[in-house]
Order: structure tokens, then C-alpha cells, then sequence
């Protein structure tokens, strides 16, 4: 019998973080709703497509969202989530002052609009130039992980291969794509991104560690952690402009519980620092807990830890400045 655990949001930034989002079927309307005392922006709100009446939902695809009362049109951008090959819902990034409400129309266009072209934006894509990295991006901060070619160099012996399913973390000082740009420069013009020329670096250590965020089946009486190894297979849903989506799959790996399927789906939003990862694992047997983590490289940083509120910190020293990671 396979025991299958579901478990979202290991690493969860905050989707929809208004008071309300509401669709007036007359006009295609909706009100969303600052409750706080301070100024929200970078901050994404999901309009379902299921919540539309059928007529919105058949130009649900060419909708183009615009402030009712300065008539600009925002970027937004429409998602299939559950991978079924439709369209299923609609995300954009609203500016609202301090418990300030305001009003937008979907307004459906002859074609659909398209905003990839936007110079600030998310990115994500298989990099299989640089031995076959996965690598994401948005305008704050970006991400690899290590494919099965890298994994099987270190089993071979071979120089320059990577064994591990931890997440790798770019150092950024600039709100535009970078990825394309550093493995260029790394890998064809003699550069390396490993040093900051002005756009930041990656000086990220990785290893066997679980990284800037990962998984593993914990065993107290072994002391050991047990984890998936490189990710196996990918599939891009999503590039942007305001979320990237994809998925990564990893060979069964053992544990106490016995072999483990793991699979996750990682999203990044336009001006977020952090990722959501969901994660679905199958194992043989039962599974008490699963366990997430992040490095602490020379445990030299600042713990933080609310298991009420189920979220753990870590500042630490790096190079002439800080790093911040984080689990919510």
C-alpha cells in the first residue's frame, strides 16, 4: 500500500493578501481592499477562473486588467495551476496606500496581451549549456538547482559535477534577468559569475546541504538525514512576467519509510524573496514527519524560530554584507 502526503507551502510568500476580490458579473469588476495600516505592493492577487461568470470565462485568456480610476492598464498574466492544459486563473500586482480600496476592470482585447517582453520580470528555464542546471529568477533574487548529469559526473568520477537537491542561491544588485546573461559570461566570454562585476554573484555554497531550502525524512535513532539526490526530469508551465512555474521530479530515494517518490512545483513572483515550493511525496510506509530545512553554512548567523507560528529565520554574515533565509 503507497502512503501519500501532500504537503503545500514549505516555503510559502503570501498569494492573495487582500481583504477581498470580488467579480461584478455586469461590469467585470472587482474591489480589492487594503486592510492594513501601511502601503502594499509586489504583492499578488488571484482571481480564480471558476469565480467568473461563462461568458468572462471564455475571454478569460484575453482579459487585460486596468484601474477603474486612472484608466492604466496593469501587467497581469493567466496561469493553468493544476497542469490540465487550461487556463485557470488570473494573477496581477495592485498598488494600494494604507486601508485604501480600489477598483479594476477586465476588459477583454481582440487578442491576448502580451507582457514577457517586460525588462522587469520573472524567468525561469532548463540550462543544459552548464551541464543541466535549473535556474529561476524575479527581480530580487535567483535560484538553481542540479540536474541527473551533473549527479551522475560526481558518480563517475568526472571534474565539475553537482550531488545535491539543494537549492543554490544568486546574489542579485539588479531588478532585471540575469540568468542568461552570468552563464553567458561564465561559459562562452571567459567571465565567471562566481566574481560581481555590478549585478551581484553567485557565492552561494551549496554541497551536500540542503541549501537556501530543501527536504529530507529525518531518522533519530540514526542521526541521519535522508534526501532525494539531483533533480531527474523538469517542465516549464510558467516563465512570466509575474510568475514563473515549474516542476521538478527525483528518483526514488530511500529512507525509513522506504522508497520515496518526491515531486515539487516551485513558483516565484515579480518582487517577492521568497518561493513557494509544493511538494508531493509518495513513500511505502507511513511517514511520521517530513523535515525542511535551510543551511547555516559556518553557524555564524541569527536564529530565529515560532513553531506556533511555523516559521524559522536565519540571518547571517556574508562576505561585506548579510543573507536572510527562511521558512514559513
Amino acid at each position: 500500500m503507497m502512503f501519500k502526503k501532500n504537503l503545500l507551502n514549505l516555503i510559502l510568500p503570501l498569494l492573495i493578501l487582500f481583504s477581498s476580490c470580488q467579480e461584478k458579473d455586469a461590469n467585470y469588476l472587482i474591489e480589492v481592499s487594503n486592510n492594513l495600516d501601511m502601503p502594499r505592493q509586489n504583492e499578488t492577487v488571484e482571481i480564480p477562473k471558476s469565480s467568473f461568470n461563462n461568458m468572462l470565462c471564455q475571454e478569460f485568456e484575453r482579459l487585460v486588467v486596468t484601474d477603474q480610476k486612472t484608466g492604466t492598464s496593469l501587467p497581469s498574466q493567466v496561469l493553468d495551476t493544476d497542469m490540465d492544459g487550461e487556463l485557470d486563473i488570473l494573477v496581477f500586482q495592485p498598488v494600494l496606500e494604507a486601508g485604501e480600496t480600489r477598483k479594476y476592470n477586465l476588459i477583454p482585447q481582440q487578442e491576448p496581451v502580451d507582457y514577457t517582453d517586460m525588462d522587469v520580470r520573472t524567468f525561469s528555464r532548463f540550462v543544459p549549456e552548464r551541464t543541466d542546471d535549473y535556474a529561476w529568477e524575479n527581480d530580487r533574487v535567483a535560484f538553481r538547482t542540479y540536474g541527473p548529469t551533473a549527479e551522475k559526473m560526481i558518480v563517475d568520477g568526472t571534474p565539475g559535477g553537482t550531488l545535491s537537491s539543494g537549492l543554490d542561491c544568486w546574489l542579485k544588485r539588479v531588478d532585471y534577468p540575469i540568468i542568461d546573461k552570468w552563464y553567458r559570461k561564465t561559459l562562452e566570454e571567459g567571465g565567471s559569475y562566481h566574481k560581481d562585476t555590478g549585478e551581484g554573484l553567485d557565492d552561494f555554497h551549496v554541497g551536500l546541504s540542503r541549501g537556501c531550502g530543501g527536504i529530507g525524512i529525518w531518522s533519530q535513532d540514526e542521526e541521519k538525514l535522508y534526501t532525494s539526490r539531483n533533480f531527474s526530469s523538469w517542465n516549464t508551465l510558467a516563465e512570466g512576467p509575474l510568475r514563473t512555474l515549474f516542476e521538478l521530479e527525483y528518483q526514488p530515494w530511500e529512507s525509513p519509510a522506504g522508497k520515496i517518490m518526491e515531486k515539487k512545483t516551485i513558483s516565484l513572483d515579480l518582487g517577492s524573496n521568497l518561493m513557494k515550493v509544493e511538494l508531493t511525496i509518495s513513500s511505502q510506509e507511513q511517514l511520521e514527519s517530513v523535515s525542511a530545512g535551510i543551511t547555516l553554512h559556518e553557524k555564524d548567523g541569527t536564529m530565529h524560530s515560532d513553531k506556533e507560528a511555523g516559521c524559522f529565520s536565519y540571518w547571517q554574515p556574508h562576505a561585506d554584507s548579510e543573507m536572510g533565509m527562511g521558512i514559513v
